[in-house]
């Protein structure tokens, strides 16, 4: 996100950086650590952590000199959660599809270029691995990030394409735009993308776009479930009832003024 706000957007894209740079320490963090990462002078830097404290987007802690996310923060991205998301729309459909296959469902948009959860049911057995609501994840190398990917504009695909970092997280993880663009044909073509361990070893899923009946992506939807348990033949045969989901969230989705994904 740090490299999404230019300064054209003046004090508030200013701001805006800021919180992102407080945020991506996840934990308290003090002024000189801030000022080490953002590109402002520091009379500039810290004026502006003032004026965020001032408003409760940060907390700032007297005694320790620490500056954390405010509680307005918390506010704001609940109100966005419900209103801005799927998840408010999909969230029974997400729990009633654990129930049903005994595994982890993630609920997922685009997030300039990126994969953002907005949603995760855990299955009876969980599995530890790095999705989260709230997280965000590589759009080239997860299984509801190819599948959104295939079912977008061609250009606007490209545009997100030419965003991704390609770093091989595993083995398995696809390093090109040229082996990306080739999948996404063959994910349009079978409806389906899979994750085969390419953002974390041993984790698998299958994954499907949420499409409204004009064809637009609003979403993404997997189950995952991990190398120790099933088999991607046997993730496969949940295609159908994958399928299913996803076409009812859209079709809920469609009667919502959802905000366009951002690319």
């Amino acid at each position: 996100m740090l490299d999404q706000i230019n300064d054209k957007d003046g004090t508030v894209g200013k701001a805006l950086k800021l919180l992102d740079i407080v945020e991506s320490f996840r934990k308290p963090v003090k002024f000189n650590d801030i000022l080490e990462r953002s590109p402002y002078p520091k009379p500039s830097t810290y004026r502006l952590l003032q004026t965020l404290a001032n408003q409760n987007m940060l907390f700032f802690n007297a005694d320790t000199g620490h500056y954390s996310l405010g509680s307005r923060l918390i506010r704001l991205a609940y109100s966005a959660w419900q209103t801005a998301s799927l998840a408010p729309i999909a969230s029974s459909y997400l729990e009633e599809l654990s129930t049903k296959t005994g595994e982890t469902i993630h609920l997922a948009q685009l997030d300039h270029g990126q994969v953002l959860y907005v949603d995760k049911k855990n299955s009876n057995r969980p599995i530890v691995m790095f999705s989260g609501a709230g997280k965000i994840g590589p759009a080239y190398c997860t299984g509801v990030g190819k599948a959104m990917l295939a079912h977008i504009d061609y250009e606007k695909c490209q545009k997100i394409i030419a965003q991704q970092s390609f770093y091989p997280h595993t083995k398995h993880t696809l390093v090109s735009a040229e082996a990306l663009n080739k999948e996404l044909k063959e994910i349009y073509e079978q409806g389906v993308a899979f994750d085969r361990e390419e953002h974390e070893p041993n984790i698998i899923c299958i994954a499907v776009p949420i499409l409204t009946k004009s064809k637009e992506v609003v979403g993404g939807i997997s189950i995952t479930s991990s190398t120790a348990r099933m088999s991607l033949e046997e993730l496969a045969n949940y295609k159908e009832i994958l399928q299913q989901t996803a076409q009812q969230i859209g079709e809920d989705a469609a009667v919502w003024m959802l905000p366009k994904m951002g690319g």
